[in-house]
C-alpha cells in the first residue's frame, strides 16, 4: 500500500496498524479500537488525512453508551421531533447559546445537564416549561408547539404515555440496548413493518434485529426493547400490549387471520405511514438494511434463521438475551 507520509513528504509505502488507544474520561479509562498509517520508509505513525473519525469523540460515545447518557444525535432528533432551533431550545432551558450546540457537536455534557436534558426530553415536561417560561419562544412557536401537543391532557393521559411511565422504568444497560424505552419509535417501527403486511411471528423477528443491528453498528438500540428468548425465537417484551393499542386505540394497524401451508397465524397490515422524522438517519438505515434482508423469508424462514443466533443459543428459555451477542448477528 502506498500513501503520502508527512513526515518523508513523498509517497511511500504504509503499513495499516489496528490497535487500540487508552483515554481517561472523568478519571476513567476507555478503551476503544484505533488504525494508523506506518511509513516502511522513515518508520513514523501517521493518522490518516481524509479520515473524518476522531478518536476521542469516539472515546465520549463510548463512555456515554457504559454510563447511558444521551448521545448527540439523540438531542438533535428531540429538538427536530418538536421543530426548535437550537436557540429556541436553549432559550427554553436558560442555557447560554453555545452550550447545547457542544453538545450536539460531541461535547461530553456534564451530570446536571445530563439531568436537565432527560426530564425535558418526556413531553410532558417539555410541554409545561413551555407554558412557564412564554418569554422564551414567540408567540407564533408557542401555539405551533401546543398544536402538536394537541391537548396537554391527551400527551399525559395517551397509550403512548402511559407504556413509557408502565415500562420505561429499567435503566439503560446492555439488555435493552442502553436505551431507555422509546415507545413513539417502537409504535413507528412497528407500521413501518408493517406497511405491506406481515405475519406477527415475522414482525417480532424484525424488531429484534432492527434494535439489534443497530447496536451491533452504533453501539445503542432503535426502541430500548428487551428481547426474550422463546421456543419461537426471540420475542419483544410486552409486545401483547404494544400490538394491541396500534390495533384497538390507535387504529394503525389491521389485523387478520390467514393460513399458508400448514401455518395460520395473524397478519398485521398498516395503511398509514410512520413518521420517519423521529429516527435519525443511521436509524432508517437499519431500518431499510433490515427489510429489505428479510423481504423473502416467511415466518417459518426467519423463525429458523433466528434460533441460529449464538445469542438466542447461549440464552436460557424465558430470559432476556442481552444486546452485546450483536457482535456475531448474522447480519
Amino acid at each position: 500500500m502506498e500513501h503520502i507520509c508527512p513526515m518523508c513528504e513523498k509517497e511511500t509505502k504504509v503499513t495499516k496498524i489496528n490497535t487500540s488507544e487508552v483515554f481517561t474520561i472523568k478519571n476513567e479509562e476507555i478503551t476503544i479500537p484505533v488504525e494508523y498509517f506506518k511509513c516502511l520508509e522513515c518508520d513514523e505513525a501517521f493518522d490518516d488525512p481524509k479520515s473524518l473519525d476522531d478518536p476521542i469523540n469516539r472515546a465520549y460515545r463510548e463512555y456515554r453508551r457504559v454510563h447511558g447518557l444521551i448521545q448527540p444525535e439523540e438531542i438533535r432528533e428531540f429538538r427536530k421531533r418538536y421543530g426548535l432551533t437550537q436557540k429556541e431550545l436553549s432559550q427554553l432551558l436558560g442555557w447560554g447559546g453555545a452550550t447545547l450546540s457542544r453538545y450536539e457537536n460531541g461535547a461530553l455534557q456534564d451530570d446536571t445537564h445530563e439531568t436537565i436534558l432527560r426530564l425535558i426530553m418526556d413531553p410532558k415536561n417539555l410541554f409545561r416549561l413551555i407554558q412557564d417560561r412564554p418569554s422564551a419562544l414567540t408567540q407564533q412557536k408557542r401555539n405551533e408547539l401546543v398544536e402538536k401537543f394537541e391537548l396537554f391532557d391527551s400527551v399525559q393521559c395517551s397509550f403512548r404515555s402511559i407504556y413509557e411511565e408502565r415500562f420505561s422504568i429499567h435503566p439503560p444497560d446492555l439488555r435493552n440496548g442502553f436505551k431507555k424505552l422509546d415507545v413513539t419509535k417502537l409504535f413507528n417501527l412497528i407500521i413501518y413493518f408493517c406497511l405491506n403486511g406481515v405475519w406477527k411471528t415475522k414482525l417480532n423477528k424484525l424488531l429484534f434485529y432492527a434494535d439489534f443491528k443497530h447496536f451491533k453498528d452504533n453501539s445503542s438500540s432503535i426502541t430500548g426493547l428487551r428481547y426474550k428468548k422463546f421456543a419461537y425465537g426471540p420475542v419483544p417484551e410486552h409486545y401483547y400490549h404494544y400490538f394491541a393499542s396500534l390495533h384497538h386505540e390507535e387504529k394503525a394497524i389491521k389485523v387478520e387471520e390467514e393460513s399458508s401451508f400448514n401455518f395460520t397465524g395473524e397478519i398485521f397490515t398498516s395503511d398509514i405511514g410512520p413518521d420517519l422524522s423521529i429516527f435519525s438517519t443511521a436509524e432508517i438505515r437499519t431500518m431499510e438494511f433490515v427489510k429489505d434482508y428479510f423481504k423473502d423469508f416467511n415466518a417459518s424462514q426467519i423463525r429458523n434463521f433466528s434460533h441460529e443466533e449464538k445469542g438466542y443459543k447461549e440464552t436460557n428459555l424465558q430470559e432476556f438475551i442481552p444486546y452485546n451477542h450483536s457482535d456475531s448477528l448474522q447480519i
